[in-house]
């Protein structure tokens, strides 16, 4: 089922509440069937023996109750013994007023007033196998350290350039420092409060003499043995080594500002900062023509957790709730998250193998704690707690107060190895802030590890983190990077870059081309990160995931670039369809993902993630559907009965031929031969927002007729003057006409938007005569066949479109050679055409009764009039009927029917050009 269709039906269970029928119809609103319902009713289904109690197993426990008893009953019902016997999900209780309900599995409680049903929708959706999904939130801390950096960074390009490639190098050195030192003093690597006070009460407060003093410090934490002559007020700082001080790089000019936000700066809460976000603060300062893209390269916490949770962190808290405080079990999978190796093939400073590795030890603490005290504590959080809540849970499992496991020790160290992290990043400098930021979050999950368990290693001197690779991912062998363990497994994640065919440079044209060989044309650039991960996990004990533009699985692209990757070894494990992409970089890229994870073919489950509802699949389709793998290739001919589709009319006129209603009249007044010239123009703006515009359309009309018309004569030759200088100087042979001309004669045609809102439930058509002229912002399909206008504005139509067609950010962005041209519809008789024909009729006849209303607002899901929705949901049922009799349940069997019948009628168009192609062999044959 669909969130629309139990929100529909669960609108129908409310409006009409008895005891007889709101149990009934509240779990056929969640998807129980009919048959389900009756055995119910008649009590085979009832694993209670109590009247007015209902018990389904896995699915809920149902009690009415009097007002009175309604208060404090939950708790009474949820420590029955036959929750766990059946595995009850919910337990809901209601005297049909209010509904009070429990999900055992999150603890969750609802109270609400049962007419408010619909407001807790997506509560119940576990009953319609869509599991709720925990989604995660920005740290606020970060938020704040990256508002007060950027105010940083700001400040420093004011005095100080960044226009060579050698000046952002260095600024970005410096950064990379200034980060450590906050970070350091606020986690005991230093004394807290070294860094800051030391710079506030030894330098001067216009700045002057900060370069100096800063200069000599990176000296001295560089610095292991130190001499007299160190200032005694920096023999304080300890030696840190590493590499991170050891170039001598000039430093930025300071002043007043620039010194007091650096104090400002340190006086954050660094101890809580994720250490990705250091990487993306540094890549805020760069050339002012890169900056713009800076959000491309950064992915926020709350979007690394939807890549790693279901590639392999929700299947590793599965296995710690399964293991119920088992010693055998919890050191299985403490041995299993110790061969872990996590690659990140696109790794920038780090941000996903960070996020991985803190994840992994917070795991870790969590099973050495349950071994260590025998408090076993399944709860699962995965998620980045606030301080409050993180010293809550502190208190709760302080070791003094546990019981320990007399017959049990465990070893108190972490597993979690920094050298079974692996990345690759092109960009030099970023793969040295990968390795700074995963020494960084080492140390932060070491200070939880001795928080909470009283263990752990020095913090100095650094030592190298990660095996980070410098160089260019689509060339390096990702098997050398990363060798395949003989025990354990690989995980491999990331955010490749994204770049389309226009927009590649040759070197990555050429790396597509290394990677694809002869078929890499037209292909997306991050294809090469899905190609070489399929080919990396094929047969070994690894997964792959990576974020992408949702433009991977849309349009062309699906032709082209999964035939490579999905085969008889390699499936879509799981997937995110489209969401905003958000993140804490300045600049956020305005772009629409989705996630995919690939693993070898298995007999498990996939999920696909709409919404943040879990859906479980048995295969997941690359076009981020249910189904197997099936592609939609460009096609010149419809392959069903339609008429071609073609481009309406481009002007490439200058806005010499375009006219508004005003300009036009004007134009007529000043010469009246020309008003039989002009001809109503529709572009996709015009036709849904109800706006007017002309062009002068002079096709068929000859040049010396024309030159009898001054004005427009005048038109006419400053037309070609354009044209003789455009791209295209041959417009020039025909300066009065349309560039392309595609306008039906003596006939009328269907006209489409190219580009249409996906909120709306049917892409809005129109039907007009040749007199109107469409823009080639529309496409049009020239026929007097009405029928098929009730064809295109069906649901069916929709279906189609919603999965195949491509998009411009979340819109539809309809096209004749994927979309139309592949549009499976069945041959008709002439009897179910008239039908159809009276839907088209009864349709244009509720849109004529809203005159005043424009396309646009008739077909917004929340305006759209009652009877043009009745219309249309009439047209669908009679669509539907032309493929088979009986009715489709959803949506997702509708597209399913359409792959299917595609399938189909591509088989029998190969026959048949099997059967031409021998039938012309013999006819050659014979005549020889």
């Amino acid at each position: 089922m669909t969130i629309e269709q139990i929100e529909e039906k669960l609108k129908q269970t409310i409006k009409n509440v008895t005891p007889q029928n709101f149990l009934a119809n509240f779990l056929l609103a969640y998807g129980s069937t009919n048959a389900e319902i009756k055995r119910l009713e008649k009590g085979t289904l009832n694993a209670s023996k109590i009247l007015g109690e209902t018990i389904l197993k896995k699915k809920l426990f149902f009690k009415e109750v009097n007002t009175a008893a309604l208060e404090n009953i939950l708790p009474a019902m949820a420590s029955q013994k036959l929750i766990a016997k059946h595995k009850v999900r919910f337990i809901l209780a209601t005297d049909y007023t209010t509904l009070k309900a429990i999900d055992t599995k999150t603890n969750e409680v609802v109270t609400t007033p049962v007419k408010d049903l619909l407001q807790h929708l997506s509560f119940f959706l576990p009953l319609a196998g869509m599991e709720k999904y925990q989604t995660h939130t920005e740290n606020e801390a970060d938020v704040k350290v990256a508002v007060q950096m950027a105010k940083l960074f700001d400040e420093i390009k004011k005095i100080n350039p960044t226009k060579t490639q050698e000046q952002v190098h260095n600024l970005n050195i410096f950064l990379s420092r200034l980060l450590f030192c906050f970070f350091a003093e606020d986690t005991n690597i230093f004394t807290p409060n070294l860094f800051t006070s030391s710079i506030s009460n030894h330098t001067q407060t216009d700045g002057s003499d900060l370069q100096h003093y800063l200069q000599q410090l990176f000296v001295v934490l560089n610095t292991e043995k130190r001499n007299t002559k160190t200032p005694t007020y920096l023999t304080t700082f300890p030696y840190v080594n590493g590499g991170l001080f050891k170039a001598n790089t000039p430093l930025p000019v300071f002043n007043t500002k620039i010194r007091q936000v650096i104090i400002e700066c340190g006086g954050q809460n660094w101890a809580s900062i994720n250490p990705d976000i250091f990487g993306s603060m540094i890549q805020a300062v760069v050339t002012p023509d890169q900056r713009g893209n800076l959000g491309m390269h950064y992915t926020s916490v709350p979007n690394i957790m939807k890549v790693i949770q279901p590639l392999f962190l929700d299947e590793l808290y599965d296995e710690l709730t399964a293991a119920k405080g088992s010693t055998i079990a919890l050191n299985k999978l403490l041995s299993r998250i110790a061969n872990i190796r996590i690659f990140d093939p696109a790794c920038g400073s780090g941000n996903f193998l960070i996020i991985a590795y803190k994840q992994l030890r917070l795991l870790e603490i969590k099973i050495l704690t349950q071994l260590k005290t025998g408090n076993i504590n399944n709860t699962v959080t995965t998620g980045f707690e606030d301080q409050q809540t993180r010293l809550f849970k502190k208190q709760q499992l302080t070791l003094a107060d546990a019981k320990p496991v007399s017959h049990y020790q465990i070893e108190l160290f972490s597993r979690v190895e920094l050298n079974h992290f692996y990345g690759i990043e092109l960009d030099d400098f970023a793969h040295e802030i990968a390795k700074l930021s995963l020494w960084l979050a080492q140390h932060q999950m070491n200070m939880e590890f001795d928080s909470l368990l009283g263990a752990t290693t020095p913090s100095l001197p650094l030592s190298d983190a990660g095996q980070i690779t410098q160089g260019n991912a689509t060339r390096l062998s990702w098997e050398t990077v990363c060798p395949k363990p003989k025990v354990g497994e690989v995980f491999i994640l990331g955010n490749p870059p994204y770049i389309g065919t226009r927009r590649q440079s040759e070197i990555q044209t050429q790396d597509l081309k290394i990677v694809y060989g002869k078929e890499y044309k037209s292909v997306d650039y991050i294809a090469a990160w899905f190609y070489k991960g399929a080919n990396y996990i094929r047969g070994c004990n690894a997964k792959a995931a990576f974020v992408s533009t949702n433009s991977i699985c849309q349009g062309e692209q699906v032709g082209l670039i999964w035939p490579n990757i999905l085969n008889e070894n390699i499936e879509i494990d799981f997937a995110y369809k489209d969401f905003k992409w958000s993140n804490l970089a300045q600049a956020k890229a305005a772009v629409i993902v989705v996630i995919i994870g690939l693993r070898n073919r298995s007999n498990q489950i996939a999920n696909l993630f709409i919404r943040n509802i879990k859906r479980e699949l048995k295969n997941i389709s690359p076009y981020l559907g249910e189904g197997k793998p099936i592609y939609i290739f460009s096609r010149a001919k419809p392959i069903s009965e339609f008429p071609e589709m073609n481009f309406g009319n481009m002007p490439a006129d200058g806005g010499k031929l375009l006219f508004t209603t005003i300009e036009k009249e004007e134009f007529i007044e000043k010469c009246p031969e020309a008003k039989h010239y002009f001809k109503k123009l529709l572009s996709a703006d015009e036709f849904l927002n109800g706006s007017e515009r002309w062009c002068l359309w002079l096709e068929d009309v000859e040049l010396s007729d024309l030159k009898k018309i001054p004005m427009i004569w005048q038109i006419v030759n400053e037309l070609k003057l354009i044209r003789e200088n455009s791209s295209r100087p041959q417009l020039a042979n025909i300066p009065h006409l349309f560039a392309q001309i595609t306008q039906p004669k003596n006939q009328n045609y269907i006209l489409f938007p190219s580009t249409t809102s996906e909120r709306r439930k049917y892409i809005p058509l129109g039907f007009f005569s040749a007199e109107t002229v469409a823009h080639n912002s529309c496409l049009i399909v020239a026929t007097n066949a009405t029928y098929l206008f009730s064809v295109f504005m069906s649901n069916m139509q929709m279906v189609w479109v919603n999965a195949v067609c491509g998009r411009l950010k979340t819109d539809y962005r309809y096209s004749k050679d994927i979309v139309y041209n592949n549009f499976p519809f069945p041959p008709i008789t002439q009897a179910q055409k008239d039908i159809l024909e009276q839907h088209t009729h009864n349709i244009l006849k509720q849109r004529a009764q809203h005159t005043r209303k424009t396309l646009a607002e008739l077909y917004d899901p929340n305006k759209m009039p009652e009877g043009l929705r009745l219309a249309h949901q009439a047209n669908d049922l009679a669509i539907e009927k032309c493929y088979r009799d009986k009715p489709f349940e959803s949506d997702e069997e509708r597209l399913a029917y359409l792959f299917n019948l595609y399938e189909v009628m591509i088989a029998e168009e190969k026959t048949r050009g099997t059967l031409f192609a021998v039938e012309a062999k013999a006819k050659k044959s014979k005549k020889k």
